[in-house]
């Protein structure tokens, strides 16, 4: 007996005392801290009992050939998930500096919401007392009238350490209560971090369906059968997707990631999930789980479209009548649209956002030539139908390509236009290549049906175009901001060659001792 109150029984749960495996994949990379700190902050969570975790995330998001992200912190997407999500209040637990980093971003795109932080301290952190600060947030902040639920996110620290954030109640005041755990070095990317966050709504909300009755949507239930969007689009092209699915008596769904918890129950009682974006792993689980078929691709240019009406109707088992309806109200318009906006350039593509291959077909079909597209997500069955159409079309497709890979197709193709992420910008237009940041000016944008066919064009043409610019920017600043003359300088910079060629010998001894190690 104690004399103890506590809010709940997580006291008396049994503790899960991990224990290293020797399996464990080593990931390449320098031991340090946090999510760059590869195989050893996974071997601390290993210890701490996460092996599960980790091996499931293992399975739902393998790794690539780069073993840390090379974009944004990945909680970044689980984060926005819930900031923009009606009535949910987000909680994270991490490291000050990573909250002070995500907060702020979250904040630069616009999140206008409060973010909770439970800081931690070593001795609270081993001592356990860090989970009970978490406890206490939580019971805090569940207000029914406030929030319909609040979302706990363990950073890496915190999830390395074994944080059991398991262990919190399901619900508090009627306020659901969902915690996940979002570490650098188990989820390679942003993108796949929304899955993280989209898998746990859904596997909460299935589990509140088969329990009983649920709120209906807001806009009531739809008269006809619907299809789940799933992957986070353009705010037109759920529009456009139900103006297509219309003619086949279908209607759009709610897009997942949703933005208020009840859209949810509409989501899994769709009639099919159109995997617009391929990489949601778990929330592709929880639909199954609940019987929904997954179809592959997006309604995206001609033959994308095609294929993609196609494959809706044969997962409603529907008559190919009201597939060919479908197609003939909408193909001709696409075909005038992609000949009305023509682009001609050769391009190379790459992004971390999952839609890199279908913004690829799109431009293909408008008329570019792309020899490459790099994409930081990994392949999926979803993904195949775009990855064979475009290597049909002699593209080079890489998934879960490294910052490393699309720079060298970039410098090795040498195109009219790169498409890519904010490093691979700076890197083509330090060359004298017109660059485009695939997020901002390529995501912005829509791509479904006859509304995306042509809306490319005009900002892709316009920055090929800026070639001539390009060149007189390289020419004007050629000699200055690299090497021996970065910095700020009021003469010119010692050079001191007699020091680099003493260096440079130096280096060539250790490379030649080192080669000769390699032949003992």
């Amino acid at each position: 007996m104690t004399d103890e109150v506590t809010y709940d029984g997580a006291a008396e749960a049994e503790v899960i005392r991990g224990k290293p495996r020797d399996a464990a994949p080593e990931v390449q990379g320098d031991p340090g801290l946090g999510c760059h700190s590869g195989s050893e902050m996974e071997k601390a969570a290993r210890m701490a009992g996460q092996s599960d975790l980790l091996d499931q995330y293992a399975r739902d998001y393998p790794q690539g050939p780069h073993d840390k992200p090379q974009s944004m912190c990945p909680a970044f997407g689980s984060l926005r998930v819930g900031l923009r999500m009606k009535r949910v209040a987000t909680v994270l637990s991490g490291s000050a500096c990573c909250v002070y980093g995500l907060t702020f971003v979250s904040h630069f795109y616009g999140a206008r919401r409060s973010v909770g932080y439970v800081p931690f301290n070593s001795e609270t952190l081993v001592t356990g007392k860090l989970f009970e600060d978490i406890r206490d947030s939580v019971h805090e902040l569940a207000d029914p009238d406030r929030f319909d639920a609040v979302v706990v996110t363990n950073l890496c620290v915190p999830t390395a350490s074994g944080v059991p954030l398991r262990l919190l109640p399901n619900e508090i005041n009627g306020v659901r209560i969902v915690g996940i755990d979002v570490p650098g070095f188990g989820i390679p990317t942003h993108a796949e971090a929304k899955d993280v966050l989209a898998g746990a709504m859904l596997n909460y909300a299935r589990q509140e369906i088969e329990a009983g009755p649920v709120a209906a949507p807001e806009g009531g239930k739809s008269d006809r059968p619907t299809v789940s969007l799933l992957g986070e689009m353009f705010p037109a092209d759920p529009m456009m997707i139900g103006a297509m699915l219309a003619p086949m008596g279908l209607a759009a769904g709610p897009v997942v990631p949703c933005r208020e918890w009840r859209e949810l129950y509409a989501a899994l009682d769709c009639g099919a999930v159109a995997a617009i974006h391929p990489f949601y792993t778990a929330a592709i689980r929880e639909f199954e789980a609940a019987g929904r078929p997954i179809v592959g691709s997006a309604p995206v240019g001609h033959d994308g479209t095609a294929a993609w009406l196609a494959g809706i109707g044969d997962a409603f088992g529907l008559p190919a009548d009201r597939v060919a309806a479908a197609q003939n109200a909408f193909l001709p318009a696409i075909k005038t649209a992609l000949a009305g906006a023509p682009v001609k350039g050769t391009i190379t593509l790459s992004g971390y956002e999952g839609s890199e291959l279908l913004v690829a077909r799109l431009l293909i079909e408008s008329g570019a030539e792309i020899p490459y597209v790099g994409t930081a997500c990994p392949k999926t069955p979803w993904s195949e139908a775009d990855a064979e159409w475009l290597r049909a079309k002699g593209v080079t497709v890489r998934f879960r390509a490294s910052l490393e890979d699309d720079c060298a197709a970039m410098e090795g193709v040498k195109p009219d236009l790169a498409v890519g992420t904010t490093p691979v910008v700076q890197k083509a237009k330090e060359l004298g290549i017109p660059a485009l940041y695939f997020t901002n000016l390529i995501s912005a944008r829509p791509l479904m049906g006859p509304a995306g066919a042509g809306s490319l064009a005009e900002v892709v043409n316009a920055a090929i175009a800026n070639k001539g610019r390009m060149d007189r920017m390289r020419e004007f600043f050629e000699g200055v901001g690299a090497d021996d003359t970065a910095g700020v300088w009021e003469g010119d910079p010692n050079l001191r060659p007699e020091f680099r060629a003493l260096n440079q010998k130096k280096l060539e001894k250790q490379a030649r001792a080192a080669k000769a190690q390699e032949m003992i």
